[in-house]
Protein backbone atom coordinates (compact mmCIF):
# COMPACT_ATOMS: atom_id res chain seq x y z
CA UNK A 1 0.00 0.00 0.00
CA UNK A 2 0.99 3.37 -0.59
CA UNK A 3 0.96 6.12 2.13
CA UNK A 4 -0.37 9.81 0.38
CA UNK A 5 0.76 12.76 1.75
CA UNK A 6 -0.62 16.47 1.00
CA UNK A 7 -0.60 19.89 2.43
CA UNK A 8 -3.77 21.28 4.25
CA UNK A 9 -3.82 24.65 6.02
CA UNK A 10 -0.69 23.83 7.96
CA UNK A 11 -0.55 20.39 8.60
CA UNK A 12 0.37 17.40 6.40
CA UNK A 13 -2.60 15.04 5.62
CA UNK A 14 -1.44 11.12 5.87
CA UNK A 15 -3.74 8.81 4.31
CA UNK A 16 -3.41 5.08 4.32
CA UNK A 17 -3.14 1.99 6.11
CA UNK A 18 -2.65 3.35 10.08
CA UNK A 19 -0.06 0.51 10.64
CA UNK A 20 2.00 2.70 8.26
CA UNK A 21 1.81 5.63 9.36
CA UNK A 22 0.74 5.78 13.00
CA UNK A 23 4.18 6.08 13.99
CA UNK A 24 5.56 8.62 11.80
CA UNK A 25 7.52 11.60 13.12
CA UNK A 26 4.79 14.12 14.48
CA UNK A 27 1.44 12.10 13.24
CA UNK A 28 -1.37 11.72 15.00
CA UNK A 29 -5.08 10.47 14.06
CA UNK A 30 -7.56 12.14 13.20
CA UNK A 31 -10.51 10.13 14.32
CA UNK A 32 -13.66 12.38 12.05
CA UNK A 33 -11.29 11.37 8.99
CA UNK A 34 -9.52 8.05 10.10
CA UNK A 35 -6.13 9.62 8.86
CA UNK A 36 -3.19 10.68 10.42
CA UNK A 37 -2.17 14.42 10.54
CA UNK A 38 1.30 15.96 11.53
CA UNK A 39 2.14 19.85 11.63
CA UNK A 40 3.71 20.98 8.10
CA UNK A 41 6.88 21.16 10.26
CA UNK A 42 7.60 17.25 10.05
CA UNK A 43 7.14 16.74 5.97
CA UNK A 44 11.06 16.35 5.55
CA UNK A 45 11.22 13.91 8.85
CA UNK A 46 8.07 12.16 7.31
CA UNK A 47 9.65 11.42 4.05
CA UNK A 48 12.89 10.40 5.74
CA UNK A 49 11.29 7.88 8.36
CA UNK A 50 9.25 6.41 4.96
CA UNK A 51 12.15 5.97 3.22
CA UNK A 52 14.04 4.38 6.05
CA UNK A 53 11.33 1.86 6.43
CA UNK A 54 10.75 1.07 2.83
CA UNK A 55 6.66 2.90 2.82
CA UNK A 56 5.78 4.05 -0.81
CA UNK A 57 4.72 7.56 -0.31
CA UNK A 58 2.33 9.45 -2.68
CA UNK A 59 3.98 12.80 -2.16
CA UNK A 60 1.45 15.84 -3.37
CA UNK A 61 2.14 18.11 -0.52
CA UNK A 62 4.73 21.15 -2.48
CA UNK A 63 3.25 23.12 -5.21
CA UNK A 64 6.54 25.28 -5.60
CA UNK A 65 7.92 26.36 -8.14
CA UNK A 66 11.93 26.02 -9.89
CA UNK A 67 14.10 28.44 -10.11
CA UNK A 68 16.70 27.59 -12.83
CA UNK A 69 19.28 29.16 -13.86
CA UNK A 70 20.11 31.20 -10.70
CA UNK A 71 23.35 33.10 -10.66
CA UNK A 72 24.85 35.08 -8.68
CA UNK A 73 27.57 37.51 -9.06
CA UNK A 74 29.00 37.12 -5.33
CA UNK A 75 32.06 35.26 -4.76
CA UNK A 76 32.11 33.96 -0.94
CA UNK A 77 34.69 34.04 0.93
CA UNK A 78 36.48 30.88 2.62
CA UNK A 79 34.49 30.69 6.05
CA UNK A 80 31.21 31.93 3.55
CA UNK A 81 31.94 28.62 1.53
CA UNK A 82 32.40 26.41 4.82
CA UNK A 83 29.15 27.64 6.44
CA UNK A 84 27.25 26.90 3.48
CA UNK A 85 29.18 23.12 2.89
CA UNK A 86 27.82 23.01 6.36
CA UNK A 87 24.19 23.65 6.21
CA UNK A 88 24.52 21.22 3.05
CA UNK A 89 25.88 18.72 4.97
CA UNK A 90 23.10 18.86 7.61
CA UNK A 91 20.65 18.15 4.87
CA UNK A 92 19.90 21.62 4.03
CA UNK A 93 18.52 22.46 7.63
CA UNK A 94 20.45 24.33 10.46
CA UNK A 95 21.41 27.82 12.00
CA UNK A 96 24.89 29.55 10.72
CA UNK A 97 25.93 32.11 13.23
CA UNK A 98 28.69 35.52 12.20
CA UNK A 99 29.23 38.66 13.20
CA UNK A 100 27.41 41.62 11.89
CA UNK A 101 29.24 43.06 8.55
CA UNK A 102 30.35 39.18 7.72
CA UNK A 103 28.16 38.66 4.58
CA UNK A 104 25.35 36.72 6.21
CA UNK A 105 22.98 37.55 3.48
CA UNK A 106 25.65 36.87 0.81
CA UNK A 107 25.28 33.19 2.61
CA UNK A 108 21.09 33.31 2.10
CA UNK A 109 21.87 34.16 -1.35
CA UNK A 110 23.93 31.63 -2.43
CA UNK A 111 21.67 28.59 -0.70
CA UNK A 112 18.76 29.99 -2.61
CA UNK A 113 20.80 29.98 -5.80
CA UNK A 114 21.84 26.08 -4.66
CA UNK A 115 18.44 25.02 -3.85
CA UNK A 116 16.66 26.45 -7.11
CA UNK A 117 13.33 25.86 -5.58
CA UNK A 118 11.08 28.91 -4.42
CA UNK A 119 11.99 30.19 -1.74
CA UNK A 120 10.48 32.84 1.27
CA UNK A 121 12.83 34.87 2.91
CA UNK A 122 11.70 35.86 6.47
CA UNK A 123 13.07 39.60 7.75
CA UNK A 124 11.73 41.35 11.61
CA UNK A 125 11.62 45.03 9.86
CA UNK A 126 10.60 46.71 6.56
CA UNK A 127 14.38 47.97 6.38
CA UNK A 128 15.77 44.58 6.13
CA UNK A 129 12.55 43.86 3.81
CA UNK A 130 14.03 46.05 1.71
CA UNK A 131 17.29 45.44 1.75
CA UNK A 132 16.85 42.02 0.64
CA UNK A 133 14.12 42.41 -2.26
CA UNK A 134 17.10 44.89 -4.20
CA UNK A 135 19.87 42.65 -3.29
CA UNK A 136 17.76 39.38 -4.71
CA UNK A 137 16.33 41.57 -7.58
CA UNK A 138 20.12 42.67 -8.46
CA UNK A 139 21.43 38.80 -7.88
CA UNK A 140 18.62 37.07 -9.92
CA UNK A 141 16.52 37.77 -12.87
CA UNK A 142 13.30 36.76 -11.59
CA UNK A 143 10.53 38.57 -9.91
CA UNK A 144 10.69 39.38 -6.66
CA UNK A 145 7.75 39.30 -4.62
CA UNK A 146 7.12 41.05 -0.87
CA UNK A 147 5.09 40.43 1.99
CA UNK A 148 5.07 43.37 4.16
CA UNK A 149 6.09 47.24 3.83
CA UNK A 150 2.31 48.06 2.06
CA UNK A 151 2.47 44.67 -0.32
CA UNK A 152 1.17 41.55 -0.48
CA UNK A 153 2.55 39.73 -3.62
CA UNK A 154 3.72 36.35 -3.81
CA UNK A 155 6.52 35.46 -6.13
CA UNK A 156 8.43 32.07 -6.05
CA UNK A 157 10.95 34.27 -4.88
CA UNK A 158 9.45 36.02 -2.01
CA UNK A 159 10.56 38.45 0.96
CA UNK A 160 8.15 39.11 3.78
CA UNK A 161 8.60 40.51 7.59
CA UNK A 162 8.20 37.55 9.99
CA UNK A 163 4.28 39.84 10.60
CA UNK A 164 2.78 39.22 7.52
CA UNK A 165 4.73 35.53 7.22
CA UNK A 166 2.81 35.02 10.79
CA UNK A 167 -0.85 35.55 8.83
CA UNK A 168 -0.33 34.05 5.55
CA UNK A 169 1.78 31.21 6.64
CA UNK A 170 -1.00 28.38 6.69
CA UNK A 171 -2.15 29.86 3.27
CA UNK A 172 1.59 29.58 1.46
CA UNK A 173 2.80 27.07 3.61
CA UNK A 174 2.71 24.40 0.42
CA UNK A 175 4.47 27.08 -1.79
CA UNK A 176 8.19 26.75 -0.87
CA UNK A 177 10.67 24.75 -0.54
CA UNK A 178 13.29 26.46 0.92
CA UNK A 179 12.69 29.28 3.91
CA UNK A 180 15.66 31.22 4.60
CA UNK A 181 15.10 33.19 8.52
CA UNK A 182 17.25 36.17 8.73
CA UNK A 183 17.47 37.25 12.42
CA UNK A 184 16.53 33.81 13.44
CA UNK A 185 16.73 34.84 17.31
CA UNK A 186 13.23 36.29 16.47
CA UNK A 187 12.01 32.95 15.48
CA UNK A 188 11.70 32.00 19.26
CA UNK A 189 8.91 34.79 20.01
CA UNK A 190 6.03 32.60 21.06
CA UNK A 191 3.65 33.99 17.98
CA UNK A 192 6.42 33.78 15.36
CA UNK A 193 7.27 30.08 16.31
CA UNK A 194 3.56 29.39 14.21
CA UNK A 195 5.79 30.27 10.93
CA UNK A 196 8.08 27.70 11.07
CA UNK A 197 5.56 25.44 12.19
CA UNK A 198 2.85 26.16 9.75
CA UNK A 199 5.50 25.89 6.35
CA UNK A 200 6.10 22.63 4.65
CA UNK A 201 9.38 23.95 3.17
CA UNK A 202 11.66 21.15 3.88
CA UNK A 203 15.26 23.51 3.66
CA UNK A 204 15.67 25.53 6.33
CA UNK A 205 18.28 28.09 6.97
CA UNK A 206 18.44 30.54 9.85
CA UNK A 207 20.80 33.55 9.87
CA UNK A 208 21.95 35.37 13.36
CA UNK A 209 24.99 37.00 14.95
CA UNK A 210 23.73 36.17 18.02
CA UNK A 211 21.57 32.75 18.24
CA UNK A 212 21.46 31.99 21.97
CA UNK A 213 18.24 33.72 23.80
CA UNK A 214 18.51 34.41 27.66
CA UNK A 215 15.02 32.83 27.64
CA UNK A 216 15.89 29.42 26.67
CA UNK A 217 13.95 29.91 23.53
CA UNK A 218 17.10 29.12 21.17
CA UNK A 219 16.52 24.97 21.56
CA UNK A 220 12.92 25.75 19.93
CA UNK A 221 14.48 27.58 17.48
CA UNK A 222 16.84 24.61 16.39
CA UNK A 223 13.36 22.47 16.46
CA UNK A 224 12.05 24.79 14.01
CA UNK A 225 14.95 25.36 11.76
CA UNK A 226 17.50 23.06 13.00
CA UNK A 227 20.35 22.91 14.85
CA UNK A 228 23.56 25.68 14.77
CA UNK A 229 25.59 24.17 12.03
CA UNK A 230 28.55 26.63 11.63
CA UNK A 231 29.74 29.47 14.10
CA UNK A 232 32.36 32.29 13.92
CA UNK A 233 32.90 35.27 16.67
CA UNK A 234 33.54 39.05 15.62
CA UNK A 235 37.39 38.25 16.56
CA UNK A 236 37.69 35.19 14.56
CA UNK A 237 37.18 38.05 11.72
CA UNK A 238 39.20 40.59 13.27
CA UNK A 239 41.93 41.74 11.11
CA UNK A 240 40.91 40.32 7.91
CA UNK A 241 37.65 40.19 7.09
CA UNK A 242 36.33 42.44 9.68
CA UNK A 243 38.14 45.21 10.90
CA UNK A 244 40.33 44.61 14.08
CA UNK A 245 38.66 46.31 17.01
CA UNK A 246 39.72 47.48 20.57
CA UNK A 247 36.90 47.90 23.59
CA UNK A 248 37.66 50.52 26.33
CA UNK A 249 35.50 50.91 29.80
CA UNK A 250 35.43 54.30 31.11
CA UNK A 251 33.85 54.23 34.86
CA UNK A 252 32.40 57.40 35.93
CA UNK A 253 31.20 58.82 39.16
CA UNK A 254 27.43 59.97 40.16
CA UNK A 255 27.17 62.70 41.38
CA UNK A 256 26.07 63.61 45.57
CA UNK A 257 23.19 63.93 44.61
CA UNK A 258 22.75 61.09 42.15
CA UNK A 259 24.37 59.12 44.38
CA UNK A 260 21.69 59.25 47.48
CA UNK A 261 18.78 58.85 44.60
CA UNK A 262 20.54 55.54 43.66
CA UNK A 263 21.42 54.01 46.99
CA UNK A 264 17.30 55.13 48.04
CA UNK A 265 15.80 53.19 45.15
CA UNK A 266 18.58 50.17 45.12
CA UNK A 267 17.69 49.77 48.73
CA UNK A 268 14.78 49.16 48.38
CA UNK A 269 14.55 47.12 45.82
CA UNK A 270 17.46 44.84 47.77
CA UNK A 271 15.33 45.02 50.89
CA UNK A 272 12.59 43.47 49.27
CA UNK A 273 14.77 40.66 47.44
CA UNK A 274 15.77 39.91 51.13
CA UNK A 275 12.40 39.84 52.38
CA UNK A 276 11.25 37.65 49.81
CA UNK A 277 13.97 35.06 49.11
CA UNK A 278 14.54 35.96 45.33
CA UNK A 279 17.74 35.72 44.35
CA UNK A 280 17.36 37.34 41.18
CA UNK A 281 20.00 34.56 39.94
CA UNK A 282 18.23 33.97 36.59
CA UNK A 283 15.56 35.54 34.00
CA UNK A 284 13.29 33.14 35.91
CA UNK A 285 13.90 34.97 39.55
CA UNK A 286 12.69 38.27 37.60
CA UNK A 287 9.59 36.86 35.91
CA UNK A 288 8.84 35.36 39.13
CA UNK A 289 9.12 39.01 40.46
CA UNK A 290 7.08 40.81 37.44
CA UNK A 291 4.18 38.27 38.44
CA UNK A 292 4.10 38.69 42.03
CA UNK A 293 3.66 42.56 41.13
CA UNK A 294 0.69 41.88 39.50
CA UNK A 295 -0.87 40.72 43.18
CA UNK A 296 1.83 42.45 45.69
CA UNK A 297 2.46 46.35 45.79
CA UNK A 298 5.65 45.57 47.85
CA UNK A 299 6.80 43.77 44.57
CA UNK A 300 5.75 46.19 42.24
CA UNK A 301 7.19 48.76 44.50
CA UNK A 302 10.65 46.88 44.16
CA UNK A 303 9.92 46.50 40.49
CA UNK A 304 9.30 50.50 40.02
CA UNK A 305 12.80 51.30 42.66
CA UNK A 306 14.91 49.18 40.31
CA UNK A 307 13.72 51.02 37.08
CA UNK A 308 14.51 54.09 39.31
CA UNK A 309 18.06 53.20 39.81
CA UNK A 310 18.60 52.23 36.19
CA UNK A 311 17.86 55.27 34.85
CA UNK A 312 20.09 57.47 37.64
CA UNK A 313 22.97 55.42 36.67
CA UNK A 314 21.91 55.54 32.43
CA UNK A 315 21.39 59.30 32.80
CA UNK A 316 24.44 60.07 34.95
CA UNK A 317 26.17 64.11 34.38
CA UNK A 318 28.95 62.63 34.24
CA UNK A 319 28.81 60.14 31.03
CA UNK A 320 27.30 63.12 29.25
CA UNK A 321 30.31 65.23 29.92
CA UNK A 322 32.66 62.23 29.57
CA UNK A 323 31.14 61.62 26.35
CA UNK A 324 31.75 65.22 25.58
CA UNK A 325 35.81 64.30 25.72
CA UNK A 326 35.35 61.14 23.77
CA UNK A 327 33.94 62.85 20.57
CA UNK A 328 36.71 65.92 20.64
CA UNK A 329 39.12 63.03 20.88
CA UNK A 330 37.38 61.31 17.63
CA UNK A 331 36.77 64.33 15.34
CA UNK A 332 37.48 63.16 12.17
CA UNK A 333 35.80 59.76 12.84
CA UNK A 334 32.35 58.25 12.01
CA UNK A 335 30.47 57.77 15.44
CA UNK A 336 27.55 56.08 16.98
CA UNK A 337 25.95 56.56 20.73
CA UNK A 338 24.22 54.01 21.69
CA UNK A 339 21.75 54.87 24.70
CA UNK A 340 19.22 52.55 26.25
CA UNK A 341 16.38 54.96 26.33
CA UNK A 342 15.07 57.79 24.06
CA UNK A 343 15.67 60.54 26.39
CA UNK A 344 19.17 60.43 27.16
CA UNK A 345 19.09 60.42 22.82
CA UNK A 346 17.49 63.18 22.68
CA UNK A 347 19.91 64.73 25.62
CA UNK A 348 22.80 64.07 23.58
CA UNK A 349 21.50 65.27 20.33
CA UNK A 350 20.15 68.55 21.87
CA UNK A 351 23.62 69.08 23.82
CA UNK A 352 25.87 67.93 20.66
CA UNK A 353 23.76 69.05 17.79
CA UNK A 354 23.96 65.85 15.94
CA UNK A 355 21.47 64.06 14.95
CA UNK A 356 19.19 61.08 16.86
CA UNK A 357 17.60 58.08 15.50
CA UNK A 358 14.69 56.42 17.72
CA UNK A 359 11.69 54.88 17.80
CA UNK A 360 9.59 57.48 17.19
CA UNK A 361 12.21 58.67 14.21
CA UNK A 362 9.88 58.06 10.94
CA UNK A 363 11.05 55.75 8.08
CA UNK A 364 11.36 58.87 5.49
CA UNK A 365 13.51 60.74 8.10
CA UNK A 366 15.99 57.62 9.38
CA UNK A 367 16.66 57.17 5.80
CA UNK A 368 17.79 60.46 5.14
CA UNK A 369 19.93 60.54 8.72
CA UNK A 370 21.62 57.43 7.35
CA UNK A 371 22.03 58.55 3.77
CA UNK A 372 23.85 61.97 5.24
CA UNK A 373 25.73 59.14 7.86
CA UNK A 374 27.01 57.44 4.46
CA UNK A 375 27.75 60.77 2.75
CA UNK A 376 29.80 62.24 5.30
CA UNK A 377 27.81 65.26 5.33
CA UNK A 378 26.95 63.48 9.35
CA UNK A 379 29.98 62.24 11.20
CA UNK A 380 28.17 61.42 14.47
CA UNK A 381 24.54 60.32 15.23
CA UNK A 382 22.98 58.89 18.97
CA UNK A 383 20.04 56.47 18.76
CA UNK A 384 18.24 54.06 21.11
CA UNK A 385 18.27 50.22 20.09
CA UNK A 386 16.75 50.93 16.46
CA UNK A 387 20.35 50.58 15.25
CA UNK A 388 21.22 47.36 16.60
CA UNK A 389 19.60 45.34 13.98
CA UNK A 390 17.73 45.05 11.24
CA UNK A 391 19.04 48.40 9.57
CA UNK A 392 21.69 48.56 7.22
CA UNK A 393 24.17 51.18 9.13
CA UNK A 394 26.66 53.05 7.28
CA UNK A 395 30.46 51.98 8.00
CA UNK A 396 31.60 53.59 11.27
CA UNK A 397 34.58 53.02 13.29
CA UNK A 398 33.93 54.43 16.84
CA UNK A 399 31.22 53.49 19.18
CA UNK A 400 30.23 54.99 22.44
CA UNK A 401 27.74 52.61 24.48
CA UNK A 402 26.65 55.30 27.52
CA UNK A 403 23.82 52.63 28.64
CA UNK A 404 22.57 49.21 27.70
CA UNK A 405 21.41 46.16 29.32
CA UNK A 406 23.33 43.23 30.09
CA UNK A 407 22.20 41.15 26.92
CA UNK A 408 25.17 39.74 24.73
CA UNK A 409 23.43 40.06 21.67
CA UNK A 410 23.21 43.68 21.95
CA UNK A 411 26.45 44.04 22.57
CA UNK A 412 27.62 41.77 19.96
CA UNK A 413 24.89 43.69 17.96
CA UNK A 414 26.49 47.45 18.56
CA UNK A 415 30.01 46.61 18.20
CA UNK A 416 29.35 44.96 14.87
CA UNK A 417 28.27 48.36 13.09
CA UNK A 418 31.61 49.49 13.54
CA UNK A 419 33.76 46.13 12.33
CA UNK A 420 33.30 46.84 8.72
CA UNK A 421 37.28 47.01 7.13
CA UNK A 422 38.27 50.08 6.03
CA UNK A 423 40.71 51.19 3.27
CA UNK A 424 43.26 52.53 5.35
CA UNK A 425 42.75 49.32 7.53
CA UNK A 426 42.24 51.21 10.55
CA UNK A 427 41.20 49.49 13.81
CA UNK A 428 37.93 49.75 15.32
CA UNK A 429 37.17 51.19 19.14
CA UNK A 430 33.90 50.64 20.99
CA UNK A 431 33.85 52.44 24.55
CA UNK A 432 31.31 51.79 27.72
CA UNK A 433 30.76 53.90 29.77
CA UNK A 434 29.52 52.79 33.21
CA UNK A 435 28.86 54.57 36.32
CA UNK A 436 31.09 53.27 38.68
CA UNK A 437 30.26 51.35 42.26
CA UNK A 438 26.54 50.69 40.79
CA UNK A 439 24.67 47.53 39.20
CA UNK A 440 25.30 48.49 35.93
CA UNK A 441 29.35 47.17 36.57
CA UNK A 442 27.93 43.97 36.73
CA UNK A 443 25.29 44.89 33.46
CA UNK A 444 28.12 45.54 31.60
CA UNK A 445 29.90 42.48 32.97
CA UNK A 446 27.32 40.00 31.57
CA UNK A 447 27.23 41.01 28.18
CA UNK A 448 31.17 40.66 27.89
Amino acid sequence: MTLRLRYEDGTIRVTGPRAEWADLPGVAADERSETGRAPALRYADLLAASRERGIAVEDRVLDAADLPDLASAYELRDYQREALDAWEDAGRRGVVELPTGSGKTVIGIAAIERAATATLVVVPTVDLLEQWRRELATEFDVPVGQLGGGEQRVEPLTVSTYDSAYLRADDLGDRFGLVVFDEVHHLGGEGYREIARLLAAPARLGLTATFERPDGAHEVVADLVGDPVYRLDPEDLAGEHLASYDVKRIEVPLTDEERREYERHQGTFTDYLARSGIRMESGADYRKLVMRSGNDPAAREALLARQRAKEVVFNSDAKVDRLARVLDRHRGDRTIVFTAHNDLAYRVAERFLIPAVTHRTGAAERREVLRRFRTGEYSRLVTSHVLDEGVDVPDANVAVVLSGSGSEREFTQRLGRILRPTDDGGRALLYEVVSEETTEESIADRRR
